[in-house]
């Protein structure tokens, strides 16, 4: 359903006109100087314009985000209504608006933005805001309430309001990068609120800590950062349960050990043994284990840890936009010759579903191999990726390039590169079958079939199964006409 507001800017020309001068919304400017779409997926409609070349969109058909025409975008309310009523109410032309002034000191600052208005381009700028206030029926609340709102869209921005462009993938900057909340603040939140709810003998918070992995580890993590002698029957309870299950989050386990070492008790020594493989001898020893770890890999200081610790935790706790921000902007910021960079980002970006995004890494990562037997293994993953994305010519390309690097790799068919790579056409193979794309189909069907028949006899009886679909697959597609 279409923004009361925004119908009303939409059939009354009169109030569109003073939405456009002098509040600078202007609906027949409903365009952007580039094609964009937002990371996480949802709905984007350019629905007005500024004069100079930014632009307002609705987001998810509701939040209003702006973005310039230099590369910033920041979301600025949660509807067209309150957009409006920012706008007109505290106008681009004040300065110096923040949260951080009351009431009389907002009111100063739009009165000294608006007297230098009038003398300069709006001499009708009273009637002009009480005729567009009245016509679309907006509310004349506390400016601070206004600022509080807008303040809070702001904050809002990331992670579901990132905006892309669509050619390069790349991210508009966040247009007060001070407002950015860190994802190691976000992430360790809820380990920290369990924390201090066990610390204060809350009931069924010490249940809560021990029950799922994923907050184990985001209370791990906190007592490692701040650190009680009284935490230390918690954290052998914690290093306890880590050590009998096991999970992925081994880091986190290694670093109860180490807490629970560093206190030097006798009697946790087994459990210390246990959860290290037997790393640790002896209750001084495993002190002093303990502190050699903390001072080489551990510490008290979050500010060192690599931003995939807490990337990865925020996608263990389903905060896969996070995730996805944290990742995109590392991407963008990778140096040209970063390449281990390029390669993980690329990994974790492909394990959040984002083949866009992890393609490009990899075709980055690809562009800064040494060697043919690792440009032929990136290659081979970069058309994964393009094929996951949907750009089936991309994915081509990338295994003309798997093919031209393995042809040097010494016995390339006996190993698995070989398999990987014949893998590759195989599937690509059946895609452009499924997509109806005959000639691309049919040729790299006949390149599979010659990998087939190159590599090593166990690779290829391995991929029996997927070249019997992909052979059926393209035999449906009829006789090739040439």
């Amino acid at each position: 359903m279409t923004d009361r507001v925004l119908r009303l800017l939409r059939t009354r020309p009169d109030l569109a006109a003073l939405a456009a001068f002098p509040f600078n919304f202007d609906v027949d400017r409903a365009y952007h100087v580039e094609d964009v779409h937002l990371a996480s997926g949802a709905s984007l409609e350019p629905v007005a314009g500024d004069d100079t070349g930014g632009t307002y969109f609705l987001c998810g058909g509701s939040a209003v985000l702006h973005a310039s025409s230099e590369g910033d975008a920041v979301l600025i309310a949660d509807n067209v209504s309150e957009a409006l009523e920012m706008l007109v109410r505290l106008p681009w032309y004040c300065e110096n608006i923040s949260g951080d002034l009351d009431e009389e000191q907002l009111r100063a600052a739009v009165d000294a933005g608006d007297a230098e208005a009038r003398e300069e381009f709006a001499p009708e700028l009273d009637a002009q805001r009480a005729a567009l206030l009245t016509g679309l029926g907006l509310p004349d609340r506390p400016l601070t309430e206004l600022v509080a709102l807008m303040e809070a869209a702001v904050d809002r921005t990331e992670p579901d309001h990132l905006l892309l462009n669509s050619a390069e993938l790349g991210a508009y900057r966040l247009t007060d990068e001070s407002r950015r909340r860190p994802l190691r603040d976000v992430v360790l939140a809820p380990g920290r609120d369990v924390l201090t709810r066990v610390r204060a003998d809350e009931p069924g918070a010490l249940d809560e800590a021990l029950a799922d992995p994923v907050l184990r580890a985001g209370v791990v993590r906190a007592a490692q950062y701040d650190r009680r002698d009284a935490d230390l029957p918690l954290l052998r309870l914690l290093l306890a349960r880590e050590t009998s299950e096991r999970t992925e989050w081994y880091t986190e386990r290694w670093i109860a050990a180490m807490l629970v070492a560093l206190h030097g008790e006798v009697e946790d020594l087994p459990l210390v043994r246990a959860a290290t493989d037997g790393q640790a001898a002896g209750a001084e020893g495993a002190r002093d284990w303990a502190r050699a770890r903390d001072a080489d890999r551990y510490g008290r200081d979050p500010e060192p840890e690599s931003a995939f610790t807490w990337i990865e935790l925020a996608r263990a706790q389903g905060r896969i936009e996070h995730s996805r921000v944290a990742l995109i902007r590392l991407l963008d910021d990778a140096g040209p010759a970063d390449a281990e960079l390029l390669g993980r980002l690329s990994e974790s970006l492909e394990r959040l579903g984002d083949h866009a995004q992890a393609a490009r890494a990899q075709f980055l990562f690809l562009s800064l191999q040494d060697t043919d037997r690792d440009r032929a293994a990136a290659a081979h993953v970069l058309a994964r990726l393009e094929r996951r994305k949907g750009d089936l010519a991309a994915a081509r390309r990338a295994l003309e390039r798997a093919r031209t690097a393995v042809g040097t790799v010494p016995q390339w068919h006996r190993h698995g590169l070989g398999r990987l790579i014949t893998e590759q056409h195989l599937e690509l193979a059946l895609a452009a079958a499924e997509a109806g794309d005959a000639p691309l189909a049919r040729e790299t069907m006949a390149h599979g079939r010659e990998l087939l028949s190159a590599i090593a006899r166990q690779h290829a009886k391995a991929l029996g199964e997927l070249s019997t679909r992909a052979k059926w697959a393209v035999a449906a597609l009829g006789r090739d006409p040439g």
